[in-house]
């Protein structure tokens, strides 16, 4: 890691809370407690939409070693909304990933990278490169003004919750004080202190295999690819794992198996000559980061706990293979935004809330599946298991139907909230890609991409030659993007299939909240209604 991010980006500074009467605490509307990729992230989505944010973290400075390394199309579309989207020029780009089964090949896949998005399937970044352009960017935000301060070395120590606000105790450098929050998210990892303070824990499923992962510096004319091995000439019996970061930095995951010491494996002279049987007793190298874990396929039952709402890996954990981490923490920061943002300007009730819930707990469960599903195919839990696996591999190695079989890791995919309560009933016969629930695709259009005209508020998608309808004054934001389908054939393609014309209603979330072939204001605020868990018949 470069060693401009050895100071501090958010150092201590006193302030102006720590001298207030303690008897009447300081009250912000919403305290995040962590400053990670979804703390962060967070924080940068409520203070666009103008909600007063504070974050509090017991560090002041970007963690240490890469950790989550691979970002999806959806997450760098969430991040260029947050403004953020130098991230995936940063990140380093690939589409194709091999799996090897000893010495040989059995079998590869390409992630799609079509020219009809913007931002390509999946790229390589350190967590702390992301980390920095999350921090400067909530930097430069409070620098003009916004609502959005970040305090270092600010550590909670105890929270007391209550009916209308959340009471923390907060040591610093200079003493403790209090503070009070109307709403809290908890974004502080996956041995979150929130959670151990509220006595809450994971419901689900711990492995037992201990991995290494290995951060490592060299000049290498391996692929730009992702690759995977079972049971490797250099790691018998285990399995391998290699990825190009940016800046001659290499990502290498090593299986180990279950009775070791992770603290003796962590030395060097445990893991250089690991790294030799691989890469060759020749080649040159230098460890930045070296850490051991075991696999976790766990969430909390309940995500919501009154006001006190987790997010990231504080509510849910995955075995990193599918990159489903950072990318399913970023997701619940995008789904959680939009609706706390409408519960604190009043624009919804606190039932919205609820949704969150729903719909993340069901994304976790997507998440969790697929992840015991990779988890028990590389490291089989019984024989029968163990049996299947070797099986399924030796045909892979000459038997086209066996290589969908091999699972060494399903890519993170975004949820579509299929079943969710704030989407409308639908209009038959348009494209179930941009069914209601589901997030929508980007395409390009006349000047531009369709995303960057979505997205932070509702927004009426207007795929018809006509004009668009003038709509009645409402009580908030809602974008009308007019595009007419001859000159954006790709999203008529996508957006109207065999229609002529379609209306789309998308949440600030940029997922589907309804869709019409021929809308009426009335449907529209109905639907508007039913997306913010308001009674239909209310004023929006």
């Amino acid at each position: 890691m470069s060693k401009s991010f050895d100071l501090p980006l958010y150092p201590y500074a006193r302030h102006a809370d720590q001298d207030q009467d303690q008897d009447r605490p300081a009250r912000h509307p919403v305290v995040i407690v962590g400053a990670g990729p979804v703390g962060l992230a967070a924080a940068i989505d409520l203070a666009l939409h103008e909600v007063p944010v504070l974050v509090l973290d017991d560090n002041d400075r970007v963690s240490t070693g890469s950790r989550a390394i691979c970002f999806s199309q959806r997450t760098l579309q969430i991040l260029d909304r947050l403004g953020c989207g130098q991230a995936a020029d940063m990140g380093v780009t690939w589409n194709t990933g091999r799996v090897f089964h000893g010495a040989g090949e059995v079998c590869g896949f390409t992630v799609l990278d079509e020219d009809s998005h913007k931002h390509p399937a999946f790229v390589n970044l350190q967590q702390y490169q992301l980390e920095h352009i999350l921090v400067q960017r909530a930097q430069a935000l409070a620098a003009q003004g916004g609502p959005l301060q970040i305090r270092g070395r600010n550590r909670v120590e105890a929270i007391g919750t209550h009916d209308d606000h959340v009471r923390l105790s907060v040591s610093t450098p200079e003493g403790d004080y209090e503070v009070h929050a109307d709403w809290l998210l908890a974004c502080d990892g996956a041995n979150s202190p929130t959670r151990r303070m509220m006595g809450l824990d994971f419901v689900g499923r711990a492995f037992e295999d201990n991995f290494l992962i290995a951060d490592v510096v060299m000049q290498a004319d391996f692929p730009t690819e992702r690759h995977f091995w079972f049971d490797p000439p250099f790691n018998p019996g285990q399995s391998a794992m290699l990825h190009r970061q940016p800046g001659d930095l290499w990502r290498i995951d090593l299986q180990l198996g279950r009775d070791i010491d992770p603290e003796v494996e962590k030395r060097p002279e445990r893991v250089i000559p690991r790294l030799k049987a691989m890469l060759g007793p020749d080649k040159d190298f230098a460890l930045e980061w070296v850490s051991i874990y075991k696999f976790q396929c766990r969430r909390m039952e309940r995500f919501r706990s009154g006001r006190v709402i987790f997010a990231g890996d504080s509510a849910h954990q995955v075995s990193p293979f599918g990159a489903r981490g950072a990318n399913s923490g970023i997701q619940d920061a995008d789904n959680l935004c939009w609706k706390l943002a409408a519960v604190v300007k009043g624009h919804a009730p606190e039932a919205l809330l609820d949704s969150y819930e729903f719909e993340r707990v069901y994304a976790a469960d997507e998440n969790i599946l697929s992840a015991t599903r990779e988890t028990e195919f590389i490291t089989p839990s019984t024989q029968a298991s163990k049996l299947f696996r070797d099986a399924v591999l030796a045909l892979a190695e000459t038997q086209d139907f066996a290589r969908p079989m091999v699972n060494s890791g399903r890519l993170s995919r975004p949820t579509s909230y299929d079943e969710s309560t704030l989407t409308s009933p639908d209009a038959d016969g348009l494209p179930d890609i941009t069914r209601p629930g589901a997030p929508i695709p980007d395409a390009p259009v006349p000047g531009g991409w369709l995303l960057d005209q979505t997205g932070g508020d509702f927004c009426l998608l207007w795929v018809n030659g006509a004009p668009p309808p003038d709509l009645p004054q409402l009580a908030l934001p809602l974008r009308v993007v007019h595009i007419d389908p001859v000159q954006a054939p790709l999203v008529a393609q996508r957006y109207l299939g065999d229609a002529a014309r379609a209306a789309y209603l998308l949440r600030p979330d940029q997922h589907v909240a309804a869709r019409w072939r021929a809308p009426e204001t009335k449907p529209l605020i109905a639907a508007l209604a039913r997306a913010l868990s308001q009674p239909e018949a209310a004023h929006v």
